[in-house]
């Protein structure tokens, strides 16, 4: 009797462990999941930075190598829209529709035709690819669906179920870990990729940000994006900024977003007779005009355009008409259908716009050029508590937080009276539509 009652225990002892083990694999996975996002987002950075460098350097070697885009621009863009089309298909544009039409699916199917490893892979690949041919892109918008199609890639290996609110983990993880912008992670999951307040995915949200900045922490080192402001309205001039980069970035941004949207439609049906043909020529025809625009421009518009919106941040003027150059290469990179973000560019033509609006002004060029940022980001997106917590974070300027809140609220105000219909959303219903079409089709087969 004692033998077998001992065996019986150690079986029971046994099937607690294992139990245990089914209890904390799930989680395990998502820790895993989570910190992989920050090395990637770190990786992603450091490649692109040499990306930008590698066409930086190619385009100014030689006395007529300022030329250069005009071939080299047409044919990356080219390139990437056949591989995105081809071979990464849903890997076009930012990244941000996908993810947030991939919560709004109910099919497993369906949301993997959208967020995936093989398209995670294509999107950091063909990013690159753009940045390398001079494209106006950034890399947070693809962090966001990269990050979320590793999280969907945790919740069929780890057998979890949570799949809308481990997408919301990833996209915040990506946007946290991309700028080092932990808050604005957050609020981005909240305000921009669910459009509504849910209890039930604060816990792995906040851990998903927490884990995937250690991460990035760890690789790259504490930092602030745009480095160190400290400026503040002082004179009536400088509170005369805050309407002024308000209403006009406000305006400029809903200008950006309203366009995009309808040319956008109007590419997409003429593409659709011939979609790979029509595609490809749409995709090169946009580098042709970045790159001359890059060119006229001195090279200014080439590339993310970091390095303008720190200089002007730093009380560095640029020039009057940067913002309206960069912004046209951003819309025509956008309009070419290739894998890039637009955030990092939304703030260079902030910043361009600020710094022209503060010269005009006689005020303090960072503190225009951060409010610029404010307005400009707020009306494209339509978020104004994004735009708010991520340009604190990335200036560190907390003694205009006031004035950048206010620019934040202007800004979006403006954008919604002019185009009622957010970017990001109303690009993510065509990617559902595509998802649904898809299955149907498959079905039918």
């Amino acid at each position: 009797m004692s033998i077998t009652y001992r065996k019986s225990k150690l079986v029971r002892r046994s099937r607690v462990l294992w139990g245990s083990f089914s209890l904390w694999r799930p989680r395990l996975v998502f820790w895993f999941g989570a910190i992989a996002i920050g090395v990637v987002s770190v990786a992603f950075a450091k490649l692109a930075d040499l990306a930008q460098k590698a066409f930086a350097s190619l385009t100014t070697s030689g006395e007529f190598s300022f030329l250069l885009p005009l071939v080299i621009a047409p044919g990356g863009f080219m390139l990437s829209a056949y591989l995105a089309a081809t071979v990464f298909p849903n890997a076009q544009g930012s990244g941000i529709p996908q993810a947030i039409a991939a919560r709004h699916l109910r099919e497993d199917e369906d949301r993997g035709r959208l967020l995936s490893l093989k398209i995670a892979v294509g999107k950091i690949v063909l990013t690159i690819l753009g940045l390398l041919c001079g494209a106006s892109i950034g890399r947070e918008g693809p962090t966001v669906q990269v990050g979320g199609s590793i999280m969907l890639a945790v919740a069929r290996f780890g057998g979890m179920q949570q799949a809308r609110g481990l997408i919301l983990a990833g996209s915040a993880a990506g946007i946290a870990a991309a700028f080092n912008t932990p808050l604005a992670g957050i609020v981005f999951a909240i305000e921009e990729m669910s459009r509504t307040y849910e209890s039930r995915a604060n816990g792995i949200v906040l851990t998903a940000v927490i884990l995937s900045g250690l991460a990035a922490l760890g690789l790259a080192g504490s930092y602030n994006y745009f480095g160190e402001a400290s400026v503040a309205p002082t004179q009536m001039r400088d509170w005369a900024l805050v309407l002024v980069c308000g209403v006009g970035g406000g305006a400029l941004g809903a200008c950006f977003s309203g366009f995009a949207l309808h040319f956008g439609q109007r590419v997409r049906r003429w593409v659709h007779p011939r979609p790979l043909t029509r595609v490809v020529v749409v995709a090169g025809l946009c580098g042709l005009a970045v790159a001359i625009v890059g060119v006229a421009s001195g090279g200014t518009t080439f590339g993310t355009g970091y390095e303008q919106a720190k200089s002007a941040v730093e009380g560095n003027a640029l020039p009057v008409f940067f913002f309206v150059e960069k912004l046209a290469a951003s819309f025509l990179s956008m309009l070419s259908g290739i894998p890039g973000g637009i955030f990092a560019p939304s703030l260079a033509v902030g910043a361009g716009f600020g710094s022209t609006m503060g010269s005009l002004l006689g005020t303090s060029i960072a503190l225009a050029a951060i409010l610029g940022m404010a307005g400009y980001f707020s009306g494209v997106v339509q978020a104004p508590m994004t735009a708010f917590v991520i340009i604190l974070e990335m200036t560190g300027d907390h003694e205009a937080v006031i004035p950048i809140m206010a620019v934040s609220m202007i800004g979006y105000v403006t954008s919604r009276i002019l185009s009622h219909e957010p970017l990001y959303h109303g690009l993510s219903r065509v990617f559902i539509a595509a998802a649904i079409r898809a299955r149907r089709s498959a079905q039918k087969e």
